[in-house]
């Protein structure tokens, strides 16, 4: 195992660019893949976000890299986040060798891209979608490709572009190299590592163990549309230092970060879209203590290091149980204890059951604080601020208006009572945020009365693969009309005759829209309409993106089913 990056014998200019970035020991999975990379074989490398693998895989192509014509090496990642952090890492890899990198990906202009692949680029990183787009036009020719790296396969898969990483790769020449790294290997990711890799070598990165003594796990049911009040009322009571709150998409990142800075809470969102300079500055408050919380997705939090979080919120549970175990495994550091916390709505118990399974350790349920809670805490509050006073005993200038209050006539019991009023006057401003009972969702009750089953339930009974239990039942999906609760059913003006898919339809709209491609629900494919089912909180993205949603060349566009 290589214990030093010298012991590399990586090129004099990379060599620079780790001492400067303050690196000096590689990460177990560059340690197994930069030797590998280095002699030109194929690799698989199964590890989790937040190992090192854009190191991994940047270093070794840096180490070859020579100016030509066209580029010289492709990355496909599966959103636009990450493909902006990879090429942000490789810029900051290959600085001293002056290394052309240009980051793809839709929901962008295509001018400047084209600008930039007509003046020469050596290395490119892009989405799927965005890179077929551009061979099509016949601007990015990857005959010169020596290497090609799938980042995040897995991921790629969950989000339908397979087909598209496959007419990619089909265009590159057959002799290339190539590096896929996936946190889990499903059939479908080995089936595609056979067709296309070359007796490929695989370095595996076992996930850390969970300690329970270092991290506390519990859960509280809440509904879905109460989940940022159930948080406003857990910031209340825990005693939180820092917290790093996980959500799903850039949107929602933002939208709860802007929401608990209107209930008091000090709070930033982390994502793809800040550049390296303002997540740094973000990083540096939160580090310094002006920042109690970061909201961020999976992608944007890869290569945080932050080794004195208290808390990690989980908003929505992760579709893998394995990403779970790297979130929370996020505080607990440094001999630290930590609380994983995580807002469990009833139609994500399953996913729990998962995580349970894979870490073989029971998550505690526990009841939200309720109103009484809360106020006797704010009490307990007050009351602990006086005696630290008392003990004090720092309050002269106090003392003197008191006894002027006690001259005028008023009694001493009574000035004491006013002024814990006044310092308490802030609550008002704060009301205690309310919670609806949950209902739990049941999906016996629903099959046994003929009846759809609900969202969550019909996901545990089908899953988002086996597509018919979708939208092939016509009894139960008619027109416009959607049958669940929180959905709104959009039209498609493409059908059978057109030869869409679900995959199609759900890869585009989770791509362009940046939404994950699990929310999405019943999908009916008729002649030559289909219906589809969105969440109504992500409505409003999705037309918003209509007119970037293809198949093949030809567009299609997504309006409210009426």
């Amino acid at each position: 195992m290589t214990t030093d990056f010298s012991s590399l014998n990586l090129r004099d200019e990379l060599m620079q660019a780790i001492t400067e970035l303050g690196y000096s020991e590689p990460t177990p999975i560059q340690s197994g893949m930069i030797p590998l990379m280095l002699t030109g074989v194929d690799v698989v490398g199964q590890a989790q976000t937040g190992t090192g693998k854009t190191a991994a895989f940047a270093l070794p192509i840096l180490h070859n890299f020579q100016r030509q014509k066209n580029p010289q090496a492709l990355v496909l990642a599966p959103t636009r986040e990450l493909a902006l952090q990879v090429a942000d890492s490789m810029i900051e890899y290959g600085k001293h060798l002056s290394v052309r990198v240009l980051a793809v990906y839709g929901g962008q202009p295509y001018g400047p891209q084209i600008n930039s692949l007509h003046r020469g680029v050596d290395i490119v990183v892009g989405t799927p979608g965005r890179l077929n787009d551009l061979i099509e036009r016949k601007v990015l020719f990857l005959n010169g490709i020596k290497t090609v790296v799938l980042d995040e396969a897995d991921e790629m898969l969950n989000m339908g572009f397979v087909e598209e990483v496959e007419k990619i790769l089909a265009t590159t020449p057959a002799e290339r190299q190539t590096a896929l790294f996936s946190a889990t290997m499903p059939a479908r990711i080995r089936k595609l590592a056979e067709r296309f890799m070359r007796d490929p070598q695989t370095v595996a990165v076992k996930r850390s163990t969970l300690t329970a003594a270092a991290i506390e796990q519990r859960y509280y049911l809440v509904n879905e549309n109460h989940k940022t009040n159930a948080l406003t009322r857990l910031f209340e009571i825990e005693p939180i230092h820092s917290a790093l709150i996980f959500a799903r998409t850039r949107a929602e990142t933002s939208t709860l970060a802007n929401e608990l800075v209107i209930r008091g809470i000090p709070a930033e969102a982390i994502h793809g879209d800040l550049d390296q300079n303002a997540r740094e500055r973000v990083l540096g408050r939160f580090r310094s203590n002006q920042l109690k919380v970061l909201v961020a997705t999976d992608v944007a939090a890869r290569g945080l290091d932050i080794d004195d979080i208290s808390h990690v919120f989980n908003y929505h549970l992760p579709d893998d149980a394995e990403v779970y175990v790297h979130r929370i495994g996020r505080t607990g550091r440094a001999g630290k204890t930590g609380i994983a916390i995580t807002l469990l709505s009833p139609k994500e118990k399953r996913r729990m059951r998962e995580v349970e399974a894979l870490t073989k350790q029971q998550v505690n349920k526990m009841e939200l604080p309720t109103a009484e809670d809360i106020a006797k805490h704010r009490e307990a509050q007050v009351v602990e601020k006086l005696r630290i006073w008392l003990g004090r005993g720092r309050y002269k200038r106090e003392l003197e208006i008191v006894q002027e209050l006690i001259d005028g006539g008023h009694d001493v019991m009574n000035i004491a009572a006013a002024a814990i009023k006044i310092s308490r006057g802030d609550e008002k401003q704060r009301p205690i945020a309310e919670i609806s009972e949950v209902k739990d969702e049941r999906r016996e009750r629903d099959f046994s009365r003929g009846g759809t089953p609900a969202r969550g339930a019909r996901r545990e009974s089908f899953g988002r693969k086996e597509m018919p239990g979708r939208f092939g039942d016509k009894q139960r999906v008619k027109g416009s009309r959607t049958h669940e609760e929180g959905m709104v059913r959009l039209k498609v003006n493409k059908g059978k005759t057109h030869n869409i898919r679900p995959n199609d339809i759900v890869g585009q709209i989770a791509f362009h829209a940046n939404i994950p491609g699990h929310v999405i629900g019943k999908i009916r494919i008729e002649e030559k309409i289909s219906f589809v089912d969105i969440p109504e909180d992500a409505v409003d993205q999705v037309l918003k993106h209509s007119g970037n949603y293809r198949i093949g060349k030809e567009k299609f566009s997504v309006v409210k089913a009426q």
